[in-house]
């Protein structure tokens, strides 16, 4: 009996040794640092959902409990109102809070994707200067709607040149089939959905590289204060599931289209317009300008706003720790 009772003794011992002699294996219990995710559960949003599905976050000896939304907004203010720790959210609800002067820290970009303009093939817009004279569904208060404002720019058009109608996204394919609308801006997977319903009765205009919404990681400045181990934790875990997608997209399709209930076949269509890439750098910048300089343009910030100033929003030291490649602003936010 004593034997026995001294090998369960070692054996204990070297079970509770193993976290340390293997560096890869989860934390021990004692060590787990716990957080709320508050995420838009979306294709956006796929590499919290894929480092969540593949233990990438035990990895890093962190406990993450994930609260769902469907949009990026109310991720954002349930994080400001308390309800959740860490948000993935768009640029749209970061400028609004900046400008709000709410105190967050922008940590990391993870993804970004180019905002779509499906048109009528009967409408006969061929470029972005056939949009003239056009009925243009948008969606207020979004991405699309600076979108729209972008893209009218770019075809040298203003908002008077054209008619825009505020449509939900799911009610833009309707509107675009009833013949009330000629196109509409906004993004996927309702571009591809039209595509599909539609077939040569729809056709995309090209305006690849007008704008891309991004998708980002925001935390409160005072939680980034208290909780540094946190934030570097959860974004070494997003590296590693970034690595991990690519590595491996069909896989990655399957745990995404499983999550957010889209069909497989219906995401691995639009998978390559995702781009996945956890980094803070130019293009993430300039977009957050941009949607920040619409909102001064058309009133749609609180009173006596100006541009924010992004050095104070834009938090820079958690991912140049974990790897200084990933962090390429040119100059100060």
């Amino acid at each position: 009996m004593r034997s026995k009772t001294a090998l369960r003794t070692v054996l204990f011992a070297i079970s509770a040794c193993a976290g340390v002699l293997n560096p890869g294996s989860p934390a021990a219990a004692e060590d787990v640092l716990k957080a709320r995710l508050a995420q838009n559960l979306a294709p956006i949003s796929a590499l919290a959902i894929v480092a969540k599905t593949n233990g990438l976050f035990a990895k890093q000896g962190l406990d993450i409990s994930v609260s769902n939304f469907t949009s990026g907004k109310q991720c954002l203010d349930t994080v400001v109102g308390g309800g959740a720790d860490i948000a993935t959210t768009a640029e749209a609800p970061v400028t609004a809070a900046a400008m709000a002067r709410q105190s967050i820290a922008f940590v990391a970009g993870m993804e970004y994707s180019d905002l779509k303009t499906m048109t009528a093939a009967s409408a006969a817009i061929r470029t972005k200067a056939d949009l003239r004279g056009k009925r243009i569904g948008f969606t207020a208060g979004t991405g699309s709607e600076v979108y729209t404002s972008v893209l009218l720019k770019a075809a040298g058009l203003t908002a008077k040149d054209v008619t825009l109608v505020n449509l939900r996204p799911q009610e833009m394919l309707p509107a675009l089939a009833a013949g009330s609308i000629d196109a509409f801006d906004t993004w996927e997977p309702h571009v591809a959905n039209a595509k599909k319903a539609l077939g040569e009765g729809a056709v995309l205009l090209d305006t690849k590289g007008v704008y891309s919404e991004t998708f980002n990681i925001v935390v409160t400045r005072s939680y980034l204060e208290a909780n540094p181990a946190v934030v570097s934790k959860f974004l070494a875990a997003l590296i590693e599931a970034e690595g991990w997608v690519k590595a491996h997209p069909n896989e990655a399709i399957d745990i995404v289209a499983a999550a957010t209930g889209m069909k497989r076949d219906e995401l691995a269509a639009i998978w390559s317009d995702y781009i996945y890439h956890v980094r803070l750098d130019d293009k993430l910048l300039e977009t957050l300008k941009t949607h920040a300089a619409w909102r001064l343009e058309t009133g749609n910030h609180p009173p006596g706003a100006e541009m924010p100033d992004f050095s104070k929003v834009i938090a820079t030291a958690s991912l140049k720790a974990l790897d200084p490649a990933r962090v390429t602003l040119s100059a100060n936010p």
